[in-house]
């Protein structure tokens, strides 16, 4: 029986996944092959997009607001990391019957409402912005009457998208009207990268960018409140939290108000049970990530295991800051996602995960004998340097893989067949010119049953 959804889907991108104007044009909108030119149009722009001290949940009257969801590659060197665009995530909705309303006053009501935001702001604002889209638009779908009036909200989102829709069903009287939250990637207790980028800025080493976005970084309450919630911090004791040592050039304020921000939702869901039955998440697994941080004199180095374990993620946000405080690690709850955090959203087994989530049909992931990989990938690399890649299989499990090197365009720039065990294996790819490629690992035969993974980098001129 086809699939007739009554209620309305809002889909929420991760940081840096909407793009933004300016009164002077766009400032923020990378589109295919384009990735490097616009590293550079944002950076001749920060005087304008770096927001004042101070700003706290407020917004800067700066004239800079957001116009789509981003459809293709992007990444600002020293903020989070490469995300692939929404466009696949869109096409399998809308396979499900979930439409977009025309931009028309006549035009019928839409169920599809994808929301750009501007995720320079703290989550809290975008919460409480997101109230004034959302709620009229759940208003016109149900004054369709019939089995639509009592249509409800489902949130579908990624990385900090998360954030801002739990801000606004449990802060801003979205509870009443939300059937469920899924999320891709969402650091729910934050992740260990955040710290990194905020505390050390660009890559240390990297080169001349000719754009410092470290200041830029720094004024952003979004990516503060993307630190984690969690104990991470290394001492001569137990770990410690963000809050309860000095870590040279963190903002102590932001920091501060930032862990304020997950107290505030961990309070407000744990005092409505509801909550949790309505939440849906889709974490990474078997990724190299960053979870715990040591601070030195050049600032703090981040490491990938957790009280001596390594517990993976999904190469940017770590298993333990991938759920809520209450579920732990271990739920059968949570649905795992062998893939990289910047390709969740897309990866093929997560989007079966949505459609089943959505439609409540039978959908098979995959095999039970499906071969899960380890990748790692390096974000950010010069032109001079060679693209080393390691994998390796998670189980121990023999399999012949097959890694390419495509550019923006989707044109295959080099290919390699290696087989791989238990042990990381290398291949290198060089003399890759600048610009922004996807990495992925696949089977190197169709018949084998390896659950692919794909990866972002970019190579700096």
């Amino acid at each position: 029986m086809p699939h007739s959804p009554t209620d309305l889907v809002v889909v929420l991108p991760g940081i840096m996944g909407s793009t933004l104007r300016s009164p002077d044009g766009l400032v923020w909108s990378p589109s295919a092959g384009a990735l490097l030119n616009a590293v550079k149009t944002f950076g001749r722009s920060l005087t304008r997009l770096q927001l004042p001290e101070g700003i706290r949940d407020e917004h800067p009257a700066d004239g800079v607001h957001p116009v789509a969801l981003m459809p293709d590659l992007h990444v600002l060197p020293g903020i989070w990391t490469p995300v692939k665009g929404y466009d696949l995530l869109l096409e399998r909705l809308r396979s499900l019957g979930y439409r977009e309303s025309a931009n028309t006053p006549d035009a019928p009501a839409g169920n599809l409402l994808p929301v750009p935001y501007d995720w320079r702001l703290s989550n809290r604002w975008n919460g409480r912005h997101l109230a004034t889209l959302v709620e009229p638009a759940l208003e016109r779908w149900r004054a369709q009457g019939g089995p639509y009036s009592d249509a409800e909200l489902v949130f579908v989102c990624h990385s900090m998208g998360g954030l801002v829709a739990r801000w606004y069903i449990e802060q801003c009287g979205g509870a009443e009207i939300t059937r469920k939250l899924i999320t891709f990637g969402t650091p729910y207790r934050g992740a260990a990268k955040a710290l990194e980028q905020l505390v050390n800025g660009v890559r240390r080493g990297i080169g001349p960018l000719g754009v410092d976005l470290t200041a830029f970084a720094r004024s952003l309450p979004s990516l503060h409140q993307l630190l984690p919630e969690y104990a991470c911090v290394e001492t001569s004791g137990p770990l410690a939290k963000t809050t309860e040592i000095d870590i040279p050039d963190l903002d102590h304020k932001q920091t501060t108000d930032a862990m304020r921000f997950h107290t505030q939702l961990r309070d407000a869901e744990a005092a409505r049970p509801a909550s949790l039955t309505a939440t849906h998440a889709l974490v990474g697994i078997h990724q190299n990530t960053p979870t715990t941080a040591k601070v030195t004199t050049d600032g703090v180095t981040l490491h990938p295991t957790y009280e001596t374990r390594n517990l993976f993620g999904d190469g940017t946000v770590p298993i333990v800051g991938a759920s809520r405080s209450d579920v732990p690690m271990a739920s059968n709850t949570l649905r795992r996602i062998p893939d990289q955090h910047g390709n969740l959203h897309r990866n093929p087994a997560a989007l079966d995960e949505l459609e089943g989530i959505l439609t409540a049909a039978d959908i098979v992931v995959r095999a039970s004998e499906t071969t899960d990989l380890r990748v790692h990938v390096p974000e950010l690399i010069t032109a001079d340097e060679d693209l080393t890649v390691t994998i390796s299989s998670v189980g121990g499990t023999r399999a012949t893989v097959r890694l390419t090197v495509s550019d923006e365009a989707g044109r295959l720039e080099q290919a390699r067949v290696v087989t791989i065990g238990a042990d990381p294996v290398e291949a290198v790819f060089e003399e890759l010119a600048p610009g922004a490629y996807s990495v992925d690992a696949v089977g190197a035969s169709p018949a084998a049953r390896i659950a692919p993974v794909s990866s972002d980098t970019l190579v700096w001129e």
